[in-house]
């Protein structure tokens, strides 16, 4: 299962982020304002956290922000959010996050799947690092295994 498409739209570099809301927040308004969700996810995926704790960082410095499958979700869909300062959300070993990635997704079947893709990308020692640093979306994509205009298979 290839990645969801990753536009220049869906890709938010040195984001201002008080804390690990507004870094949520961040990726979350990408994810609406490309009318993949609408802004009610963003507040699921506040809530996640919230329920369940800081699992959503899933390694040092990075954070996989998500929630259930719901109707405010129109397509599965991918945002990247690298932020200006790092935030802490509580996870006793990978605090602080340098970014956020956002992912909505339509069915269970395609979180099992995209997670699992998104899995492989960060399988790349290098590739926290590399995003950390991005200076422009092609950076970004090229993290991802992706050149400039062009869109996963």
């Amino acid at each position: 299962m290839p990645l969801p498409e990753l536009s220049a739209a869906r890709v938010g570099l040195r984001a201002e982020a008080a804390d690990w809301r507004e870094a949520i927040r961040a990726v979350g308004t990408l994810l609406t304002e490309t009318g993949a969700t609408e802004e009610g996810y963003t507040q699921r995926m506040i809530d996640v956290v919230d329920e369940f704790g800081a699992y959503v960082v899933i390694a040092p410095g990075l954070a996989l922000a998500h929630a259930r499958p719901g109707t405010d979700v129109h397509q599965d869909a991918l945002a990247v959010v690298t932020l200006a300062a790092p935030v802490r959300f509580g996870h006793p070993h990978n605090d602080p996050v340098s970014i956020v990635l956002g992912l909505a997704v339509t069915t269970s079947e395609s979180h099992v799947g995209w997670v699992a893709e998104i899995a492989n990308v960060f399988n790349e020692e290098s590739a926290i690092p590399r995003l950390a640093a991005a200076t422009s979306v092609d950076e970004v994509r090229a993290v991802f295994g992706l050149t400039e205009n062009e869109e996963p298979a």
